[in-house]
């Protein structure tokens, strides 16, 4: 941060303004303060409440060196009887001990929450294997929950049961639903083309290269900072990715000098993409960037940003590379993950005849 912006200046508080999280900023009127706050941050006047405000965002967050936004608050804890209170905190706190994901946090506390909120008084540490499998069975019926939300809820469960209470038995009745078997959706080549060849604002253009030429999830990309970029061997370090691995990938030689271009142009301090206040590049930035190219190259394919990923991974399998290689550039932990795209691969495909074209 800037030394300059000095917080000591400013009282910070949180709260909401048209059901949005907001940071707010009360001071003693002063031009130079304001100033401060618009260069730093996307800040609003609130004519109701008579302050600055910002949107309450994770970079904002790390910017103004506040600690992370809590995943409960408490007025949604107070919706838990004091008779199950205990058990949220304890597999919040597991979690946390556990190094978990700040996602992974989420979903599990999610999906916890809702089932110590049906049990109302009754305690989470007393329900046996048949409350357990009731409890399932009304998801299934009444609330009618998606396969994947129910996988979710059962993943929540167990490390609640049984890392946290250590009762292994617990799922050993109790079936998962069947998953679907989706496969992953791609661009082709010629669309790629079209989506780079109309992205004319540099630093979109880069990003989306990024994304396919090294077939990076955008949380890995919006996380890659300048030290990662090894130019002299062409290698990109990405740290800490999905499950805390790290691995390299090949930085590709095509863009190079667009690189040496974007760093000339924009001069990012830390990471490789900035936002406005220099912090880093919000995932819903880069998403929105992807959605603004696919309507410009006027290709009306449901597809988010992750099929960049997805097509990375097929053209290298048509391009004849090894499903290993690829399983190590994806950063999959299991080479079942890296097959799916077996199924897609164009080529392998168009090898085969039908045997109604040799009647």
């Amino acid at each position: 941060m800037n030394p300059s912006f000095n917080l000591s200046n400013y009282t910070i508080s949180f709260g909401k303004l048209v059901d949005k999280d907001c940071i707010f900023f009360e001071f003693q009127y002063d031009k130079i303060l304001i100033e401060q706050l618009k260069n730093h941050l996307k800040v609003y006047w609130s004519c109701t409440q008579k302050l600055w405000y910002a949107l309450d965002l994770p970079q904002y967050r790390a910017l103004l060196l506040l600690p992370p936004k809590p995943i409960f608050t408490a007025s949604k804890l107070n919706a838990l009887h004091k008779n199950n209170l205990n058990a949220f905190y304890r597999m919040q706190e597991q979690l946390l001990l556990k190094a978990y994901s700040i996602n992974t946090q989420k979903v599990y506390l999610g999906e916890f929450y809702q089932f110590l909120k049906s049990l109302k008084s009754f305690p989470a540490e007393d329900v046996n294997n048949e409350k357990l499998r009731a409890y399932l069975l009304y998801c299934v019926r009444a609330l009618k929950l998606h396969s994947s939300t129910i996988h979710s809820r059962i993943n929540a469960l167990k490390f609640y049961y049984e890392t946290i209470l250590q009762r292994t038995t617990v799922f050993d009745d109790i079936p998962r639903p069947k998953k679907g078997n989706t496969l992953p959706k791609v661009l082709s080549k010629i669309q790629l083309k079209t989506i780079f060849d109309l992205t004319h604002n540099l630093k979109h253009r880069m990003i989306l290269k990024m994304v396919y030429g090294m077939g990076l999830r955008v949380s890995e990309l919006v996380n890659l900072k300048l030290e990662n970029i090894d130019s002299s061997r062409m290698l990109v370090h990405i740290q800490q990715a999905k499950g805390k691995k790290d691995r390299y990938v090949v930085l590709p030689a095509s863009i190079l000098n667009e690189l040496r271009s974007y760093f000339l142009q924009y001069r990012p301090k830390k990471y490789l993409f900035e936002g406005q206040t220099g912090c880093i590049y919000s995932i819903r930035s880069v998403q929105a960037v992807f959605k603004a190219a696919m309507q410009r190259a006027q290709i009306k394919k449901q597809i988010g940003i992750h099929g960049l990923r997805h097509s990375y991974a097929t053209h290298l399998l048509e391009a004849g590379t090894d499903i290993v290689f690829i399983q190590k550039l994806l950063g999959h932990a299991a080479i079942k993950t890296t097959m799916i795209y077996t199924q897609i691969s164009y080529h392998q495909l168009e090898k085969i005849k039908s045997p109604l074209d040799h009647l």
